[in-house]
């Protein structure tokens, strides 16, 4: 990390979510120590998804008030919202080449005209495509106008962006940080992070990228089976499944957790039937080398969820833990809503 020859303190990394957003900095050259912060949107705006830049200025300033962030540098990203994320195909060729490929590629994907998009992609791995080599390349592009409000967002708050990040990369470094045994840098790691709206999907090998994609499955649907089932409002819904799948199996209510864990029974099914297919797709496309583990991170990872996605996947199953390796850790807090947060505070240029 070599900002840290620098500088005592990393960026401010800044997580906007559907719910909530969330800083962390990184202090010391091992960054041993941190400061966090996070302040939630009001329940009606984070259940309608209707969060605006103005609510989302609020609450960065919020989160900032009265807490020891030193300096005013930050890395923002984006999310599913603003980010197109597609695994794509060409042929092998020279660099200059690639560039057009890709462009001509996406041009026809695109949501948005190729022209009107800031496009940044990563160049996975070889492929057989029957009997030719290809190469697979991960695109990710924003519509301009959507980087620019993102961008708006953060100087009113008073902070200084030096990159703006994305939520796959961010992810990456966070389980890179987490898992730096040798041994890991060797193996492939599904990386499943569930948010409120959507699910992001990241297949890595070491700090290779090889495979990224959102899937429409997230915490509100968990909650809209609950409270379909159990006649309650959303609020509550998401209020009670949290309490229970976050609670120990020994402090659990057993008809209230089994109410709930029947109700969120077919979403979680989905869910896997998703991630199964992701699995399979690297295993017919990264052929050599199996999956080793799957870490399971996001505002709505729970123990409950994490035992019920490892059996489907039959893979060794880790909750993650962006604070894992410091000296003192946060206390009372799940750690895996942060990973983002602290995978973006771990921007060091790359």
């Amino acid at each position: 990390m070599n900002w840290f020859s620098s500088t005592r303190y990393s960026p401010i990394g800044v997580d906007i979510g559907s719910r909530s957003v969330k800083l962390v900095q990184y202090a010391g050259e091992d960054a041993s120590a941190s400061t966090l912060s996070g302040w939630d949107f009001p329940v009606e705006s984070a259940t309608v998804d209707a969060n605006t830049e103005e609510t989302q200025i609020e609450a960065i300033q919020n989160a900032l008030d009265g807490q020891s962030f030193h300096g005013r540098t930050a890395v923002p990203c984006l999310s599913e919202e603003q980010l197109f994320l597609q695994n794509i195909r060409i042929r092998k060729t020279d660099d200059s080449d690639i560039l057009r490929q890709v462009h001509q590629e996406a041009a026809g994907k695109l949501p948005f005209p190729l022209a009107e998009a800031e496009l940044r992609f990563l160049e996975a791995d070889d492929v057989r495509q029957g009997n030719e080599i290809m190469r697979e390349v991960i695109v990710m592009a924003c519509h301009r106008p959507l980087l620019e409000k993102r961008l708006a967002v953060i100087e009113a708050c008073g902070l200084e962006p030096v990159a703006v990040d994305v939520e796959p990369m961010a992810l990456l470094r966070s389980y890179r940080d987490q898992f730096r045994r040798d041994n890991d840098c060797l193996q492939r790691a599904v990386l499943v992070h569930i948010g409120w709206s959507q699910t992001l999907v990241v297949i890595v090998e070491g700090d290779r990228m090889l495979f990224a994609k959102y899937l429409p499955v997230g915490g509100r649907l968990f909650s809209e089976a609950v409270a379909s089932r159990l006649d309650m409002s959303l609020t509550d819904a998401t209020a009670l499944r949290r309490h229970s799948g976050d609670r120990r199996s020994d402090q659990q209510d057993p008809e209230i957790a089994q109410s709930v864990a029947e109700a969120m029974r077919p979403v979680v099914e989905n869910l896997c039937a998703e991630l199964a297919k992701c699995v399979r797709y690297h295993s017919v496309t990264f052929r050599g080398k199996p999956l080793s583990r799957m870490v399971l991170g996001g505002g709505e990872a729970s123990p409950l969820l994490l035992e019920a996605i490892g059996l489907r996947l039959n893979l060794r199953n880790d909750l993650s833990e962006p604070f894992r390796r410091l000296a003192s850790k946060p206390a009372n807090i799940q750690q895996s809503q942060w990973e983002i947060a602290s995978g973006l505070a771990l921007w060091n240029g790359a």
